[in-house]
């Protein structure tokens, strides 16, 4: 699984207009190191931002964008699995939708709004695996996490499906401070309330989670609850072969185990809210909250995304009793596990 990072820091947010910023996010200059993708700074309309992405997996599976208009700032985090088809497909659609639904009714961002565009790109990407199915079987087993941020009118909505992560980093007071707030919601098995919401949904399914080698999964299959995708797991008509043995389901399914309903937060910008780190399970697995927004505010806003990976890397290979410089001596060719990527 490519772990993805995208930070994007507004350090004096500022209302979105229809001036000269408005458009596309600036390009930065992109740069590779290693399996290191990384771009320090970029414009768009709310401030600036940093990006960094480490590849780990021989196919990319995940995908990233910041995009402006004139309904304000979007970011996207798709945290792929299963392979890059549903991640692609949502980064290509689910803005595009979100500003269709907008157009038609010529209405500003609301929670609304962005719940019916993760549902038409639920409902787009189904109709897609149905057209592939004789083809292409295997797409019904693609999935992706989603994490979605849009500012509008300084109120951010954080809309996820997953186990993504968004974080705020707020300051206190005079003091110099910095408050580390979390503003997404994350849908993971692992999670005693996510596994109590899957029972409370299928009371008569002793096997809705399934505890597999220390790990919590649905029907011991997949660790999310709710993503875009992951189709075998919501209609029955694609639980069957000719996809692998191993995604097929003994039992009848009567009602979707995944949910493709995204948790929805909205917050009204603040004065001292100083920035933003959007990012998918890779970077949380090593760094807390407060390390993460520390590492931020302590850091030049050119780069910051690059210094929060590089800061995971070296806390997963601190872990493992590796060195960091061996994290680049890593054959693409064996970027095949989710831990390959932080040497395991």
């Amino acid at each position: 699984m490519l772990h993805a990072l995208m930070s994007l820091i507004a350090r004096c947010w500022k209302p979105f207009g229809h001036g000269d910023d408005a458009g596309n996010a600036a390009a930065g200059r992109e740069c590779k190191d290693g399996l290191l993708w990384f771009r320090d700074i970029g414009k768009f309309a709310a401030g600036d931002f940093s990006m960094a992405v480490v590849q780990a997996n021989q196919v990319i599976e995940d995908q990233s964008q910041i995009e402006s208009g004139a309904f304000g700032t979007f970011v996207g985090v798709y945290d792929g699995h299963g392979g890059p088809d549903c991640s692609r497909y949502v980064c290509d659609n689910l803005f595009r939708n979100l500003q269709a639904i907008l157009a038609e009714s010529q209405s500003v961002v609301t929670s609304e709004a962005i719940h019916q565009a993760f549902r038409r790109t639920e409902e787009g990407f189904t109709a897609l695996v149905s057209e592939l199915w004789s083809s292409r079987p295997q797409i019904a087993t693609t999935g992706t996490c989603c994490l979605v941020g849009v500012i509008c009118r300084q109120t951010l909505f954080v809309a996820s499906l997953g186990d993504s992560r968004a974080v705020l980093g707020r300051r206190v007071g005079n003091t110099g401070g910095m408050a580390a707030i979390q503003l997404s919601t994350e849908h993971n098995a692992n999670f005693e309330a996510v596994r109590q919401e899957l029972k409370e949904l299928h009371p008569n399914d002793p096997q809705i989670v399934v505890l597999k080698h220390g790990v919590w999964r649905v029907k011991g299959i997949i660790q999310v609850s709710r993503s875009i995708g992951d189709v075998y797991m919501k209609h029955a008509q694609f639980n069957r072969e000719p996809i692998n043995a191993k995604f097929r389901l003994p039992e009848p399914m009567n009602m979707p185990f995944l949910s493709a309903n995204p948790t929805i937060l909205s917050h009204p910008l603040q004065p001292n809210d100083s920035f933003l780190i959007f990012a998918s399970d890779g970077l949380w697995e090593h760094l807390s909250n407060d390390q993460a927004v520390d590492i931020v505010h302590s850091s030049p806003c050119a780069g910051s995304a690059k210094k929060l990976v590089k800061a995971a890397l070296q806390e997963a290979a601190r872990k493992r009793e590796m060195r960091y410089s061996d994290l680049y001596k890593i054959d693409k060719k064996g970027c095949s596990s989710k831990y390959t990527t932080y040497n395991s």
